[in-house]
């Protein structure tokens, strides 16, 4: 079958999502070629977008190769020191410009999310859609695209701090909790409660990575 005639953003956004999903990890090795049979395009766009995915840090070279970028432990805390301001900035402006809608909404992503406590998968695609809920909700379009940044990188982590014993029932208090902050828009509780959620969730990686070691 021919190849279709996609453009290099269509080819970019499959990349990415398959990076985010965990289809390809760190140290993975994308081959042009293997890539542009997978997706059913052409070379040219699959070329561009790791082009553009190497300069945007998700990609780096091994050789002559790119391989998904993984990330250190002083890339780890420096992507975490931006995600806390961020996350907590998102937080506050919430509690400032949500709507009712945005917050019924907010709520019943936690009460769904409670049933999954015990997969830390399923738990980790759940806490991004619930923290993108809450990026929305901010109402700052250039806020929302820093934290989609922010949250891209976050894919080059091999594990999910929600994978440690415990963490994921915690978490989803954290998250309560986050939500009835904005919902009494009371902005410095909401942002405090996210920072401390955010903190929390980097100190469990902390203790993660030691255990590995």
């Amino acid at each position: 079958m021919a190849p279709s005639k996609h453009s290099p953003s269509d080819a970019y956004s499959m990349l990415l999502e398959a990076i985010d999903m965990g289809v390809f990890k760190p140290g993975d090795r994308l081959v042009e070629s293997d890539l542009a049979d997978r997706f059913g395009v052409s070379r040219t766009p699959i070329r561009e977008a790791l082009q553009r995915l190497e300069t945007q840090s998700l990609l780096e070279r091994d050789g002559r190769s790119l391989i998904v970028a993984s990330l250190d432990r002083n890339q780890m805390a420096e992507l975490y020191v931006v995600r806390l301001e961020l996350e907590g900035l998102a937080a506050k402006l919430a509690a400032r410009h949500a709507t009712e809608e945005e917050i019924a909404v907010l709520r019943e992503m936690v009460e769904t999310d409670d049933s999954l406590v015990n997969d830390p998968a399923a738990l980790a695609r759940a806490n991004r859609r619930f923290h993108e809920q809450i990026h929305l909700a901010s109402h700052n379009r250039y806020l929302v695209q820093q934290l989609d940044l922010v949250h891209r990188t976050m894919a080059l982590m091999a594990t999910t701090s929600l994978a440690a014993e415990g963490r994921g029932e915690v978490a989803q208090g954290e998250h309560a909790g986050i939500v009835a902050a904005i919902a009494a828009r009371d902005e410095a509780a909401a942002e405090a409660a996210l920072k401390d959620h955010i903190s929390i969730a980097f100190m469990t990686r902390l203790k993660q990575d030691a255990g590995r070691r």
